[in-house]
């Protein structure tokens, strides 16, 4: 991960499944200690991030479990099991199904379905074990900060201990879903699977994963491409992204998230400049793919609406008075950017020079009233999209 250019990694602490994946206080039966792999899985992580200079975060999705399970205490309604109750039901297993009213699973609508003072506080003192025993910088909710004064503690504790770590100055960073939970700066605005529009004036993330959450056989990747795609064009927006391996269950990445992983490495030894510490430019680009899909659900799904990028769509990054202008394919022969024009409303400014990244020989290019064109060699430095260095 590190060598394809992560500069955080983020460990899964615990899922919709209220099964703990590190040595858990609060949920001593069900965690990856003492059942299953027996393995302290976010203690790992963080140990191998450490060793690799890599900032660590974990990821929690704990509180939708009350709600969610609350199926696993009904039964089926017709066949040779109507009737029998499912394992949630099961009085034995209610520290991982929850011990919920009766008539809770039939509650309509869903929102009826409140969790108890008492899940709150589990809840709390999870999340607070976690926060407190394996200290992340990073903290991402899988939703908004949950019950009230209990959520907020929450994020409280996280950076009220990491700005002990660094002598008062904080540095760890809460993600919510929720834009109402980041407007007075308590936490990073995160999207899943989508991106934002335009360029947000506060910095935010996309996770998102290269195929489905979990890990399964069957599953269609992203392509290099796309990949590489999305990265530019949320960094271009003022963006971050958190990108998933699903793992199998031996640990290991497969074979094909290995080679994804690798064209990322290729693509990043020659481009990471435009990416690394860079800031948006007055617009983050241009072209027919410019706008986002419209986001769908509660959580901002639009990623499965976007448009490919082609040679015709342009991103951009700047650096102090450098510019990055991304062109997202090979045009062959000429680059052309409209928003580099000397009339253009974006005032760029009068370039100087300009570079293209991997290449080591000098550019033909013009400026004028029509834009920006560049000739650019016959081959192509890398594969997928190609950065102009201007000045």
């Amino acid at each position: 991960y590190k060598k394809a250019g992560a500069k955080y990694f983020c460990s899964m602490a615990v899922h919709h499944d209220n099964f703990d994946l590190w040595n858990s206080k609060y949920q001593a039966r069900w965690n990856s200690v003492v059942m299953g792999p027996k393995i302290d899985v976010v203690g790992a992580f963080k140990k191998a991030a450490a060793n690799q200079g890599l900032r660590f975060g974990v990821s929690e999705h704990l509180a939708p479990s009350y709600h969610w399970f609350s199926t696993s205490h009904m039964s089926d309604k017709t066949g040779p099991l109507a009737g029998v109750p499912y394992d949630g039901a099961n009085p034995a297993y209610a520290d991982l199904y929850h011990t919920l009213p009766r008539d809770y699973p039939y509650r309509q609508p869903i929102n009826d379905r409140l969790a108890p003072e008492a899940w709150k506080q589990q809840y709390f003192k999870r999340i607070k074990d976690l926060v407190d025993n394996y200290q992340p910088e990073l903290l991402y909710t899988d939703g908004d900060i949950f019950f009230e004064e209990y959520g907020l503690a929450l994020v409280a504790n996280l950076y009220n201990l990491d700005a002990k770590r660094h002598r008062g100055h904080c540095e760890a960073v809460y993600f919510s879903k929720k834009s109402s939970d980041c407007e007075t700066g308590t936490c990073v605005l995160d999207w899943e699977r989508g991106v934002a529009a335009g360029i947000p004036a506060n910095p935010w993330q996309t996770d998102t994963c290269i195929g489905e959450w979990h890990y399964n056989r069957e599953a269609k990747y992203k392509t290099p491409k796309q990949v590489i795609d999305m990265l530019v064009d949320i960094v271009s927006r003022n963006g971050n992204l958190l990108l998933n391996f699903p793992l199998p269950n031996s640990g290991e990445l497969d074979y094909e998230e290995l080679v994804i992983l690798e064209e990322i490495t290729k693509w990043m030894a020659i481009n990471s400049e435009g990416i690394y510490a860079t800031r948006p430019w007055k617009t983050f680009g241009d072209g027919p793919a410019s706008t986002p899909a419209p986001a769908s659900g509660g959580t901002r799904f639009n990623e499965s609406g976007r448009k490919d990028l082609t040679a015709e769509d342009v991103r951009f990054t700047t650096k102090g008075d450098t510019i990055y202008a991304f062109v997202m394919g090979w045009p062959e022969k000429l680059a052309y950017i409209e928003p580099l024009a000397t009339t253009s409303k974006f005032m760029p400014p009068k370039i100087q020079n300009v570079e293209l990244l991997g290449y080591k020989d000098k550019l033909n290019w013009t400026q004028d009233e029509q834009g920006f064109m560049v000739e650019l060699p016959r081959e192509k430095p890398c594969d997928y999209a190609i950065a102009l260095k201007i000045v």
